[in-house]
């Protein structure tokens, strides 16, 4: 997908400065947090906004009923397609916290970001602190966990910080070089972004060469919880005990599917699995897993007839029995593979956001986590 060009742009954030003073934030389309914390009846709730489902399920879990948690990606919508209209970046203007996952998984943050005038904004980058993959943009990748460390330079333990970004795109990048500086313990972001034009027109949607799906591994979406907790206590000092104590309940969660992913691969047949697209890295190296996508790491990638053939080839040299799709793209490709290798199909979920069936059947992350879980046991045993 293909970003909207400067110009465009540009008239949005003229736009936006006529939003802000007359638009109404749109109203969540996730359900209200549930805790234990209870603030005051006449206190004021902090104003999250959250770029996609993820991060309002940490969120909302982190935060519990001292914030109105708010996510500007639609359910039902692939986030890989969304951009924000000017009520998007009103709604975030007015909020107290903005939470994005990071990684370059926000193609329109920086723009966004750079747009804001809210001194007072506390932004959060979920995946601060982990040690980045290299993305599988060719869908080429059969190897270990189908992706190589990217190493961020981080000079302190902050988990939410102020950044100095420094954007340079060469004639021939493929990917952004990160430059973090990072102030002693700080718990807000500064990002000052360069950005050549001529190379950035010249992108479809393009995660600058890292994998940014952090959030289907159970151990580094506890990172991810922390960095929250410590945004949000950064912007109510005075709530910083009781987001510890959410954050502490639902990191037990999360290590408890840690956990059951460890028992259940340890003695599995086989390690590889084949998927609609290459969001399942982390995952895969956590678990020691080989994931062998069809495409790369956006899903509205169409794979070459080179790569279909790869595929096919690998799946019928290894007897793969399974091919998996997701519920918010097209399962079509996946279906060809299965129909050519004699595979049948199931569903991988990546978790980039829930279709309103889930939604209304009341899953939430760890309840998908746990369908993927039992997936994955069936495709390993085959």
């Amino acid at each position: 997908m293909k970003f909207s060009k400067k110009s465009a742009m540009g008239l949005l954030f003229s736009l936006t400065l006529i939003a802000a003073g007359c638009g109404q934030t749109k109203p969540a389309s996730d359900s209200d947090a549930a805790s234990t914390s209870t603030p005051a009846a006449t206190e004021k709730k902090l104003n999250v906004q959250v770029s996609f489902y993820p991060m309002y399920e940490f969120t909302k879990n982190v935060a519990g009923d001292l914030a109105d948690v708010h996510t500007l990606v639609p359910a039902g919508m692939e986030p890989h397609d969304w951009e924000p209209t000017p009520q998007d970046i009103a709604s975030i203007e007015k909020a107290d916290v903005l939470v994005y996952n990071g990684a370059s998984m926000e193609s329109w943050i920086d723009q966004v970001k750079d747009s804001l005038s809210n001194d007072k904004l506390v932004q959060v980058e979920a995946s601060q602190g982990i040690d980045l993959l290299e993305g599988v943009e060719d869908g080429h990748h059969h190897g270990e966990s189908s992706a190589d460390e990217h190493d961020h330079d981080h000079a302190d333990e902050a988990t939410t910080e102020e950044h100095d970004h420094d954007h340079e795109h060469g004639e021939e990048a493929a990917a952004e070089e990160h430059d973090h500086d990072h102030a002693d313990e700080a718990t807000t972001e500064e990002h000052d972004h360069e950005h050549d034009a001529d190379t950035e027109e010249g992108h479809s949607h393009d995660h600058g060469g890292l994998d940014p799906h952090v959030w289907l591994s159970p151990v580094l979406a506890v990172q991810e919880v922390r960095n929250i907790e410590a945004g949000l206590a950064q912007a109510a000092p005075e709530h910083a005990e009781q987001f510890k104590q959410n954050a502490d309940a639902y990191i037990a969660k999360l290590e408890t599917l840690d956990q059951e992913f460890k028992a259940a691969v340890t003695n599995s047949k086989r390690k590889d699995f084949i998927t609609q697209h290459a969001a399942f890295g982390y995952l895969a190296q956590q678990y020691g897993l080989q994931q062998v996508p069809i495409a790369g790491l956006s899903p509205e990638q169409e794979p070459s007839a080179a790569q279909m053939a790869s595929v096919i080839d690998f799946a019928k040299e290894h007897q793969v029995k399974t091919i998996f799709f997701e519920t918010l793209v097209s399962s079509k490709v996946s279906e060809t593979i299965a129909s050519e290798v004699g595979a049948k199909t199931a569903v991988l979920n990546p978790i980039e956001g829930l279709t309103e069936e889930e939604i209304a059947a009341g899953l939430d992350y760890i309840g998908v986590m746990e369908q993927n879980l039992e997936a994955l046991k069936l495709a390993l045993n085959e």
